[in-house]
């Protein structure tokens, strides 16, 4: 039970090519942004759809798989951890940010 604390598990679109990062030891760091989608009908019966953006972070292997076989507008289904962060920008202010630490994922499908 304990895996499930904070655990996170979504399907979606990839909206941009993944941004690598190699450090001296050979580790790789791969950022992602993932949209997924959810419809509804609403009061009036129009179909509304409501998109989501999720950041996400892969490392080592999984970064170096997601630099060699995936591009923007892929759908992937990912396994992961929340993490929330925080710093001060050049201005002076303390900002926010949520990532997905990626465990595991699978391409779905190539771009439409």
């Amino acid at each position: 039970m304990n895996s499930l604390r904070n655990s996170v598990r979504l399907v979606g679109n990839l909206g941009m090519d993944p941004e690598v990062k190699s450090f001296d030891n050979n580790k790789k760091l791969a950022r992602l942004s993932l949209a997924t989608s959810e419809s509804y009908k609403n009061d009036k019966g129009e179909k509304v759809t409501e998109t989501q953006w999720h950041n996400l972070t892969l490392w080592g292997n999984l970064a170096k798989f997601a630099e060699d076989d995936l591009k923007k507008g892929d759908t992937i289904a990912i396994e992961g951890r929340l993490k929330n962060s925080n710093y001060v920008d050049k201005d002076g202010n303390k900002r926010y940010f949520c990532e997905v630490v990626v465990n595991e994922f699978i391409k779905v499908g190539g771009r439409g």
